[in-house]
């Protein structure tokens, strides 16, 4: 078997209706569309969303104030008080680290590390951002923060 020789099963197609092609064809003259009117003409009929004359739901609705900014960059925030819970001493805290403990659910979320809660624990951050507060504290802690952004 070859590709020329596959063809549709039988009944599975069918041609389609070539309207407006003279009267023997049973759809010439008006071309299936009756005979005056609106919807007969080219182009006629009512546009999507029309309601008969009653005011449109896109016009009835409120118009919210505002916009969204597209160029907006959302951190998943982290507390210290999470880390010192997760990881232990001397331990590396990145984004392939946060996402084996389970703490961010991708390993491309960017990840800004806030300063809520205490850390008693010594650890390298290595992520996206850090508050000066969460700073602060891992740095007293005896850890260091390698920013990478």
């Amino acid at each position: 078997m070859e590709l020329k020789d596959l063809v549709p099963a039988e009944g599975s197609t069918k041609a389609r209706k070539r309207v407006g092609r003279g009267p023997a064809s049973g759809t010439g003259k008006t071309a299936g569309r009756g005979m005056n009117g609106q919807k007969s003409r080219s182009g006629g009929g009512k546009g999507a969303g029309f309601e008969g004359g009653q005011t449109p739901l896109a016009r009835r609705l409120p118009k919210l104030p505002g916009f969204r900014n597209p160029n907006r960059v959302d951190y998943l925030a982290v507390n210290v008080s999470r880390l010192d819970a997760k990881f232990e001493a001397g331990e590396t805290v990145d984004a392939d680290t946060l996402y084996a403990k389970g703490i961010t659910k991708h390993t491309t979320d960017l990840v800004k590390v806030l300063g809520d809660g205490e850390l008693t624990k010594s650890l390298t951050v290595k992520v996206d951002k850090v508050s000066a507060s969460a700073k602060a504290k891992i740095e007293a802690a005896g850890g260091k923060v390698e920013e990478q952004c």
